[in-house]
């Protein structure tokens, strides 16, 4: 069991946190034709907006209401409506996605109310759904916005009485999933015959394709139909302990029940899955799973000459350090330090002595006392790694000093079979190899070469050839 405490300085250096509003906003982006809003400054959506662009290096949609101080001291009507109509008029998105910010938020303005009013003062709001999610910026992190944001989707959206439809069961993935990730999860709920309904679904709109036309909305994610039809999804696949709020209100809603994986990375989180699948479908396992296992596997048997016993510090958002912390430490590896971002209930079942909420600081200065031999974080962990002279494996987001982060998975067996394998290449590239240099020649041997071996060898332009007629300058001895 692992002590959980919190960091007592009085600022953040190097943080590793990131704001609820932007993860709320990422929850937004995996809408169909949605728009995610800020209810605040100008700055607070730029500097997530650029995050995220350098992250996917895609077009990200995101507004602001720009808020400044008058309309601050006065209240935010007048800039939420203004932004709700003129993103309606020129964006024309089927959903807004609306998120505080700590400005907001600290103000008190009742949002909930300014929508309503919106709505009676502008009945051409009424083929636009607005769902509202409360993130203030001095309230958890990136990980409980997104939560927040997904619990107001399913809380709002869908339709309470829908009736249930054989085969569909609901997908609510944590933001420590990337898009491959969802995709890997929607290849093995349709391999038993399944239908998945994903909300939210970035795998569609972040997943990194080229679209035939241009949209200022969300590109591809669930559509609103699809949202409103979730009710009727036979049953509904948390993942992560994030979700556990939004599996609630669907199923207090809806009815629907839900199963809740904290993990999805390991064999034996991935074999729970699969278990549960078959069982919803009434289906055998297919074969193409149980052949992803046995090369799964076949890689921890691999791997775990490299991974066992290596000093591993790391820091993430609390999901996905106890994803990746948890497998980490089944092939053997110590977590030597973990540092995250908020509290968990997951964080004290980590198989580590302590874990730290706090900054990348903390992080730098855990891992240098205890001897960490490789640091695993977001890129802005680039700088620890440099200064201790350690390799870093990055994870999370953002990484913006690397392509195709859109398509790293880390779940599943095929996930979990990468994420090992390339932690383990990651740990082989510290290995030591020797040299020549490593064995000098004694001394009397290097006089001896020295003596023989001229200092510069002079090769004529021509060579003769040798005359076959006469006699070869090799003798050799007659055979009795």
């Amino acid at each position: 069991m692992a002590l959980v405490t919190e960091t007592k300085k009085a600022c953040s250096v190097n943080p590793l946190k990131m704001s609820a509003p932007l993860g709320a906003s990422f929850a937004f982006m995996g809408l169909e034709s949605c728009m995610p809003l800020m209810h605040g400054s100008q700055g607070c959506t730029s500097f997530g907006l650029v995050l995220l662009v350098r992250h996917f290096k895609e077009a990200i949609p995101l507004q602001t209401t720009a808020m400044n101080e008058a309309t601050t001291i006065m209240g935010g009507y007048d800039n939420l409506a203004k932004a709700l109509l003129n993103i309606r008029q020129r964006a024309k998105p089927r959903v807004i996605g609306l998120c505080t910010t700590g400005l907001t938020e600290t103000k008190g303005d009742d949002v909930d109310g300014y929508i309503r009013l919106a709505r009676q003062q502008h009945p051409e709001l009424a083929d636009t759904a607005v769902v509202h999610a409360s993130t203030p910026d001095y309230v958890g992190g990136f990980q409980e916005g997104w939560a927040a944001a997904v619990t107001a989707i399913v809380s709002t959206l869908p339709r309470e009485h829908e009736p249930r439809r054989e085969g569909v069961v609901a997908l609510l993935p944590g933001c420590h999933l990337s898009p491959a990730d969802i995709e890997e999860l929607r290849e093995a709920i349709e391999a038993f015959g399944l239908q998945p309904l994903v909300v939210p679904d970035i795998s569609g709109s972040l997943d990194g394709h080229i679209p035939e036309t241009w949209l200022g909305t969300t590109i591809g994610g669930t559509p609103l139909a699809d949202i409103e039809a979730l009710g009727g999804a036979v049953h509904a696949l948390a993942v992560g302990e994030q979700m556990r709020p939004a599996a609630e209100a669907l199923q207090a809603r809806c009815g629907v029940p839900f199963t809740l994986f904290d993990r999805l990375t390991g064999l034996g989180a991935t074999d729970a899955l699969v278990r549960r699948l078959a069982e919803i479908s009434g289906r055998e396992v297919p074969a193409k799973l149980r052949r992803q296992r046995s090369q799964l596997v076949d890689a921890m048997l691999d791997c775990h000459f490299h991974t066992g016993n290596a000093k591993i510090a790391l820091a993430a958002e609390p999901d996905l350090l106890w994803a990746a912390g948890s497998f980490l430490a089944e092939m053997g590896a110590e977590l030597v330090a973990c540092v995250t971002t908020g509290k968990s209930p997951l964080l004290v079942r980590l198989p580590t002595s302590e874990v730290l909420i706090g900054d990348l600081e903390d992080f730098e200065r855990s891992a240098q006392a205890a001897g960490a031999e490789l640091l695993m974080t977001h890129a802005h962990g680039r700088q620890a790694a440099e200064r201790l002279g350690l390799p870093l494996y990055r994870i999370g987001i953002p990484m913006f000093d690397r392509v195709g982060n859109a398509h790293i998975r880390q779940v599943g067996y095929r996930g979990t079979r990468d994420f090992v394998c390339a932690v383990a290449n990651t740990l082989i590239e510290q290995i030591g190899h020797h040299g020549p240099d490593d064995w000098p020649l004694p001394a009397a041997s290097a006089a001896a070469v020295e003596r023989v071996v001229p200092a510069v060898a002079h090769v004529p332009a021509q060579i003769p050839r040798r005359d076959k007629a006469a006699p070869s300058p090799i003798h050799f001895p007659e055979r009795t």
